[in-house]
């Protein structure tokens, strides 16, 4: 029986899943966490891994392995292949102005790389880094992601020209073409002040980038592609995803260039597409407000359905932590419409749920602006098994949701990429591709996501 490991290094830990490669059969499991932060030195991403790794028994019985990761951080490198300083991560904002100095410089950067940039694409913050620590910047031979460094130590190389990525988390940097494959040489130097810098080799999802015989390292892939694979969605599938952030994406055959820079054109791990929108606010804000209301999540839950659609008139902004669809860095939180008969715990708990999922909803409705088929809605991540996020998603979106059983997706993708490669099939396994669960759409309220739509709009 062979086995494949497929591994998610998130923004808060790192999870890892042993597979039977040709039934899916979950073997083994394993977590431990990440330190918190938007700057984090990667070496707790290795101390973490080789964690996990250690507790599922190591690596000697395992034939393939997988590694998807957080997209879009910056991990820079020296001459000899050391950490030049901590990464930035996806959610640090601070080069939101760098994003916009590239986007005009760059007046064509959509059709170049499908993606306006914001503050979480890497060319951002190799910029912020020229303009703010040159020093450093002059430094650096190599720029990989998160995902890319772990697959390259879990080689054991030391050298930077082995590391090896895919193109959906290449598609996430701001200066590579996921269309062609190819990276855009005047976007990394005008990121960075300099051209003597090596790139990860993208490789074919359904290969190996490193294979030493014992040990084999598939090409990986960034966490919302992975995730998209893990769940088996197909052209046409919607995915909401509700952890951290909040990222809506769909399977598409084409690229998308969209010129507002809501929709990010980035590839997904098949070698079709996965035009992607996403909020920086969502399970955290749930995290928030039971906190506050003093409830377990469920309790939270059962609340939130005690109160009618609309909570009463209040509108919650959930921008906790700033917004990136839409493009607001220093957004923040509001909640507004309160008066003495609606201010209720059940309303506040509904509301939050409301303004999380219009959020995601207001980012979603661009995909077909830009003409991507949209026809399923799949829902994943932790609070997507929760019945209120459910019940109220269907009243938002005005359609059935499916949510497929409780798994580690981002996970089990980079297992079931890994075993792509191992077995030389033509399309990934099919395991797990089909078990959805759905709740039906039974009626909503248009005026509550009008509401919600007007008030992210008028930010």
């Amino acid at each position: 029986m062979p086995k494949v490991a497929g591994v998610d290094s998130s923004t808060q830990s790192v999870k890892i899943v042993v597979r039977d490669a040709h039934t899916g059969e979950l073997l083994a499991s394993a977590s431990r966490p990440h330190p918190e932060g938007t700057e984090v030195d990667p070496a707790h991403w290795w101390s973490a891994l080789q964690g996990v790794i250690e507790d599922i028994g190591g690596l000697d019985d395992i034939d393939a392995i997988g590694i998807a990761g957080q997209q879009h951080g910056m991990v820079v490198l020296d001459e000899a292949g050391d950490v030049i300083r901590p990464a930035l991560l996806w959610n640090d904002t601070r080069s939101s102005q760098a994003a916009a100095s590239l986007n005009s410089e760059f007046e064509d950067i959509h059709q170049l790389t499908g993606s306006k940039l914001v503050a979480s694409f890497t060319a951002s913050k190799v910029r912020w880094l020229r303009e703010n620590e040159p020093a450093n910047a002059a430094k650096v031979r190599a720029i990989v992601l998160p995902h890319d460094w772990l697959s390259w130590k879990l080689s054991g190389s030391n050298d930077v020209k082995e590391i090896f990525t895919d193109r959906s988390d290449a598609s996430g940097t701001g200066y590579f073409d996921s269309a062609s494959s190819k990276y855009l040489d005047e976007l990394v130097i005008a990121s960075l002040g300099h051209d003597n810098v090596y790139l990860p080799r993208a490789i074919e999802a359904n290969k190996f980038g490193f294979d030493n015989g014992k040990l084999r390292i598939s090409a990986g892939a960034g966490d919302n592609a992975a995730g998209a694979l893990g769940v088996g969605a197909i052209v046409g599938d919607v995915v909401i995803s509700l952890g951290t952030s909040g990222t809506a994406f769909a399977v598409s055959a084409t690229q998308t260039h969209d010129t507002s820079g809501e929709v990010a054109g980035f590839a997904d791990a098949t070698g079709n597409f996965l035009p992607l929108a996403c909020t920086l606010n969502a399970a955290k804000v749930f995290d928030s407000v039971t906190k506050i209301l003093g409830l377990s999540f469920d309790e939270f839950s059962k609340l939130a359905l005690d109160a009618k659609p609309g909570a009463g008139g209040i509108t919650f902004l959930p921008h906790f932590d700033g917004e990136r669809t839409p493009n607001k860095p220093d957004a923040r939180g509001n909640i507004s419409g309160l008066t003495h008969k609606n201010f209720t715990a059940a309303n506040l708990a509904r509301a939050a749920i409301e303004g999380v999922i219009c959020g995601i909803a207001y980012a979603a409705e661009q995909f077909e602006d830009l003409g991507v088929s949209t026809n399923r809605i799949l829902l994943i991540g932790g609070a997507s098994r929760n019945p209120a996020v459910q019940q109220i998603a269907t009243e938002i979106f005005g359609k059935d949701v499916h949510v497929p059983p409780a798994g580690e997706y981002v996970a089990d993708g980079a297992a079931k990429q890994a075993a792509w490669a191992l077995l030389k099939t033509s399309t990934p396994p099919a395991w797990g591709s089909s078990e959805f669960e759905k709740v039906s759409f039974s009626g909503n309220d248009p005026e509550v996501k009008k509401r919600y739509f007007e008030a992210i709009r008028s930010m």
